[in-house]
């Protein structure tokens, strides 16, 4: 859980808090803090208290989306820190076409992962 910087925040357009993201999954706040400290999902501190706040677009449907936790443990095992995940996820890429998280809603998580799996070679 890292801070946030300018880029990022450029990138990523909406967030969500922990107890924001609870309630979209139907979890406790202590649900989703286990998820970030599991890896499943990215967390960074942003806003005038430094709160923890995940990408809106990380979750959908109630649960995280399909094809995230895997891609961001390929990330990490690639030595991607949290900031740089985020601006991968978020960056638009023209031969997917799309930013890599906008693929992972639209049901295109195989190709993210092939994606991320190359950038480790």
């Amino acid at each position: 859980m890292t801070e946030i910087d300018a880029k990022t925040e450029a990138l990523v357009p909406s967030w969500l808090t922990l107890p924001d993201a609870a309630e979209l999954l139907g979890v406790e706040v202590t649900r989703v803090r286990q998820l970030v400290r599991e890896g499943q999902l990215i967390a960074v501190r942003r806003g005038e208290n430094r709160a923890l706040h995940v990408p809106a677009a990380f979750l959908g449907d109630g649960r995280i989306i399909k094809g995230l936790v895997g891609t961001i443990t390929v990330l990490k095992d690639d030595g991607f820190t949290d900031e740089e995940m985020l601006e991968w996820l978020f960056t638009e890429d023209d031969s997917l076409p799309g930013a890599p998280v906008h693929a992972l809603r639209e049901n295109r998580g195989t190709e993210v992962k092939r994606r991320a799996q190359a950038l480790a070679v």
